[in-house]
């Protein structure tokens, strides 16, 4: 039996996060991941389509922009390179030679949408401006273990110093606003359809559905995209974990991939944590005095923890998981699109999510389909082209088209099988990026499909939820995954959490690696 200091179960951007600060303070760190390759949902790989190098899960960076992380392990000494992103999104009015772009820059975003309302273009940089503020305030919470007292203290600093912050935290309309539906404060913000439109699709990216309670906040975020921007790691999503894998090894880390965990068993002062090919084979052992579940909170407790405590197993088999988010279809294709008829080659929204969702009530179709646990009849799109700003991702000439559908459920309700409804599914989300960008009929080389259950079974999102945990109010903050686990320490003293499933969720973000590196070093006193 091998013996470690620190042993982290699944090498996503969470787990590599706490084993590279971990290993870095001088602890013996070991990671195991299930999978052939590091990265979990930020994971790129080349040996899907020939020739090219696809994303399996997240594609954009954006808190992890905000969080010392990159820049505390010298991820750019390990071969980590970033595109900025600018515009950011893009939302091309359909019939028309125009469109929304979003800029890091507030003043390029607002000359942009003064072009179909002046009014909005005002209401925007108010926005920005209101919900900026309140959000710089919530994010100082992210970076570190979410304690009543704490967010209590945070905010209580910013109010004492910062007269804007102090005004904004005593409006009652901020609070209402808050708890209102992100659809209801879109309708006062903002008057013109395409507006409106555009705010909903990118405040819907989260999960809740426009007219979810206490779900504000979920628009207000993109007011920090106007501080960090959005970028892409050079090479694909992946580039980010590959770089961590590579700085924890230089440490003196080890990985192992190919590792799935059997076991995880309490033994002596320490922990005993079985691991072998899922193919099955010889089971190995490890031993450490601690270990970070950077998998699915119910992985850990319901199949993974030996002799796990039977009322905290109830509880947390009664984490709202969800049924389902989304289904990604990534496109090799011959060119990109062309919206509003321009001509072909590379224009600035390439670099964008371009968000296709003709209205509102289009939007709010797809989710009651979903509601009914059918795959939607006009899925709404985002759509990515990042190989029109990274020439590595395919051979030359050729592109990568990623579409993202929101609201598809896991479970159907029809009887139908994913496994058979795969291409149908896929062929909706083409179809809608051909009816915006007519040049890309015929167009398609090859695909890789993820619908709900692939996503299950090859990144281990339970039920497909990218966020591990449905992101709504009561299952925020000290309340993810649940009160008695929301400070990244678990009742098993020596065992941890890390990843989506606590605070602060899902996201390219790290926050949640960071802090249980620091939660783990202070228990070790280092």
């Amino acid at each position: 039996m091998s013996n470690y200091d620190v042993i982290v179960i699944g090498a996503g951007h969470n787990g590599l996060t706490s084993a590279c600060y971990l290993a870095k303070a001088g602890l013996k760190a070991l990671v195991l991941e299930r999978r052939h390759i590091v990265g979990g949902a930020v994971c790129t790989q080349s040996d899907l389509i020939p020739g090219y190098k696809i994303d399996v899960g997240s594609a954009v960076h954006i808190m992890i922009h905000l969080t010392p992380v990159l820049r505390d392990l010298e991820l750019d000494k390990h071969g980590l390179e970033y595109i900025d992103m600018d515009p950011w999104a893009y939302y091309p009015i359909e019939g028309s030679n125009s469109g929304i772009a979003f800029y890091k820059s507030l003043d390029k975003t607002c000359e942009s949408i003064a072009k179909i309302s002046a009014h909005d273009a005002e209401a925007y940089r108010a926005f920005v401006q209101h919900w900026g503020e309140l959000n710089e305030g919530i994010f100082e919470t992210f970076l570190q273990p979410p304690t009543p007292g704490r967010i209590f203290w945070t905010m209580m600093k910013r109010n004492i110093r910062n007269w804007r912050s102090r005004k904004l935290w005593s409006s009652l309309d901020t609070t209402r606003q808050l708890m209102a539906p992100y659809g209801q404060v879109i309708d006062e913000l903002f008057e013109h359809p395409s507006m409106r439109t555009a705010m909903a699709w990118l405040s819907a990216q989260s999960g809740p559905a426009p007219s979810e309670v206490a779900s504000g906040d979920m628009l207000g975020w993109n007011a920090m995209l106007h501080k960090c921007g959005a970028k892409r790691a050079k090479g694909g999503s992946g580039a980010l974990t590959q770089a961590m894998a590579r700085k924890l090894e230089s440490d003196g880390g080890t990985i192992m991939t190919g590792a799935s965990v059997r076991e995880i068993a309490q033994e002596g002062e320490g922990w005993r944590v079985s691991y072998g090919s899922e193919s099955g084979g010889t089971v190995e052992t490890a031993f450490a005095k601690r270990v970070i579940s950077a998998c699915h909170v119910q992985t850990l407790f319901l199949k993974l923890l030996k002799d796990c405590p039977v009322e905290l197993q109830k509880r947390v088999k009664r984490i709202r998981v969800g049924n389902g988010f989304g289904i990604m279809a990534r496109f090799a294709v011959d060119e990109l699109p062309q919206y509003g008829g321009g001509s072909k080659g590379v224009q600035p929204y390439h670099s964008a999510m371009q968000l296709l969702c003709p209205s509102i009530d289009y939007l709010n179709s797809s989710h009651r389909d979903f509601s009914s646990g059918l795959p939607p009849c006009e899925p709404s799109v985002v759509a990515m082209t990042f190989s029109a700003i990274d020439s590595t991702l395919t051979p030359p000439g050729k592109h990568l088209l990623y579409t993202w559908g929101q609201y598809h459920p896991y479970e159907l309700s029809n009887g139908e099988h994913w496994d058979k409804i795969a291409e149908r599914e896929a062929d909706k989300l083409y179809s809608l990026v051909c009816r915006y960008a007519p040049n890309m009929k015929g167009k398609v080389i090859d695909r890789y499909i993820q619908t709900p259950l692939e996503l299950e079974r090859t990144l281990g999102l339970v039920r497909a939820n990218v966020m591990h945990v449905e992101m709504s109010i009561d299952q925020m903050f000290m309340f993810r995954p649940l009160p008695e686990l929301s400070t990244y320490r678990t009742p098993l003293p020596g065992l941890y959490l890390t990843g989506a499933s606590t605070h602060p969720g899902g996201g390219v973000f790290a926050a949640s690696g960071y802090n249980t590196a620091q939660v783990v070093l202070a228990d070790a006193g280092i």
